[in-house]
């Protein structure tokens, strides 16, 4: 395949494109790092999204992730079952709570974004606990 008569990777992608993806991935493996040491910040999320960025552009990296030992298990439940351990359920959940509880306190809301951030953080903590739990393997 060609664009521009310049010749592309049998997958389609060009060079900036793959590159890009890398990138972006990287950079969501570094935000995903920091939200393990910041209990406001989420971690998963961002790995999963540094996944599909590398699933994209490198392989290696996208394998590297799924067989870290810390953060693969958890990532491989989830693609392999759509599901989400029980004791990430449980941190998540507790997490949610005390962020609700600390922007309670030190922000005083006014009572409409208090309702709204109640609403979103309980739809949030609602689809992490009604996910399946992976099954033993």
């Amino acid at each position: 395949m060609s664009v521009n008569g310049a010749s592309l990777p049998a997958d389609g992608m060009s060079p900036i494109k793959r590159t890009v993806y890398l990138v972006l991935g990287w950079i969501f493996v570094a935000i995903g790092i920091v939200g393990a040491f910041l209990p406001l910040l989420p971690t998963t999320p961002f790995l999963l999204l540094a996944i599909w960025f590398f699933a994209r552009s490198s392989p290696k990296m996208e394998s590297w992730l799924f067989n870290h030992p810390r953060f693969g298990p958890g990532l491989r439940a989830w693609r392999d079952e759509r599901a989400i351990p029980r004791r990430a359920k449980i941190m998540a959940v507790c997490l949610i709570a005390a962020s609700y509880a600390l922007m309670w306190f030190t922000a005083k809301p006014s009572p409409t974004v208090a309702v709204v951030t109640a609403a979103i953080l309980c739809c949030s903590g609602l689809f992490i606990v009604t996910r399946n739990s992976p099954s033993r393997k």
